[in-house]
């Protein structure tokens, strides 16, 4: 004779099975995460451009008060995976580093954005 899982499980006042244990909030979506954009530092970079035509080095080292080797080795990671692009030139003697998001920087960003606000609206609905 087969139980009904509903039958088994105890609820909570609002009708809701309920939990056993720690419960972590997850989106109706659950694509994974990105996690090359999640960290601090490259979601400060990502988030930056993708309100600025293009940033330089130095404009983006100021916005995120970081220094010149962490921002250095974050963005070329970024770039790497190809969300952001840069390009070098110099003016008058002074070397010149200019950043900007790319397309594919752009739907990454948007991606992890709606996962992020699908994790809050899951939160706020328990």
């Amino acid at each position: 004779m087969a139980r009904t899982r509903s039958a088994s499980r105890a609820q909570d006042p609002a009708g809701r099975p309920a939990a056993r244990g720690p419960v972590v909030p997850q989106p109706k979506d659950t694509a994974a995460l990105d996690r090359l954009i999640h960290e601090r530092l490259r979601l400060g970079i990502v988030s930056a451009l993708a309100v600025n035509d293009a940033l330089t080095f130095v404009e983006l080292k100021g916005l995120l008060k970081t220094t010149d080797g962490n921002l250095s080795v974050h963005a070329r990671k970024l770039e790497e995976a190809g969300y952001i692009a840069c390009t070098k030139s110099f003016e008058g003697r002074l070397p010149r580093t200019r950043y900007r998001l790319t397309g594919t920087g752009r739907r990454v960003l948007e991606r992890y954005l709606d996962h992020m606000e699908a994790i809050i609206r899951a939160t706020r609905e328990r």
